[in-house]
């Protein structure tokens, strides 16, 4: 890490080997787009690579990498505010991409008509509910991250699984 920060290119790319599958798989499940996913996870390292420096300690690295990460996700979702869906599952795009070592079984399948239903919620409910549910945010986090109060990123959740609650039981029968 201090490497790192003292500007070592090939310590750098250590970090970049091992933490750029989780930060392209937080992209994906954030944004539900393949393209944007890739230009937001190298935007994140390029970022990164200017702001190591700024690293302080007082948390893991990877905790941090995962708030720049979410924070960098939520800045482009602000200025691309009319990216369309793309029809392919979470899943399916995951295990391309190699992200997933999930094996192709019932709960494969099962995790991906989720990953579709998540996929469909309306933007803000489906950013709060992966922060919350996926990567395990506290809604106080969410709250900062997303500028809302903390009662917004909670009815946003809440409205994520009622949605998602309704969808799965539509199509489940």
């Amino acid at each position: 890490m201090s490497l790192a920060q003292q500007g070592d290119q090939s310590a750098f790319h250590q970090l970049y080997l091992l933490h750029h599958k989780r930060v392209y798989a937080l992209c994906w499940r954030m944004l539900a787009d393949k393209d944007s996913a890739e230009d937001v996870c190298q935007e994140v390292f390029v970022q990164l690579w200017q702001k190591i420096a700024n690293f302080r300690g007082d948390s893991k690295f990877s905790t941090w990498l995962h708030s720049v990460t979410a924070n960098i996700v939520l800045g482009h979702v602000r200025k691309n505010k009319n990216w369309l869906q793309r029809v392919f599952s979470i899943e399916d795009q995951l295990v391309e991409e190699g992200v997933s070592d999930t094996t192709a079984n019932d709960d494969s399948a099962d995790l991906s008509t989720l990953d579709r239903h998540i996929k469909q919620l309306p933007e803000r409910a489906r950013i709060v509910f992966v922060l919350f549910a996926v990567e395990g945010y506290r809604h106080e986090e969410i709250a900062q991250m997303m500028h809302m109060a903390v009662g917004s990123s909670k009815s946003q959740y809440h409205r994520a699984r009622q949605l998602l609650k309704h969808s799965l039981q539509s199509e489940l029968g």
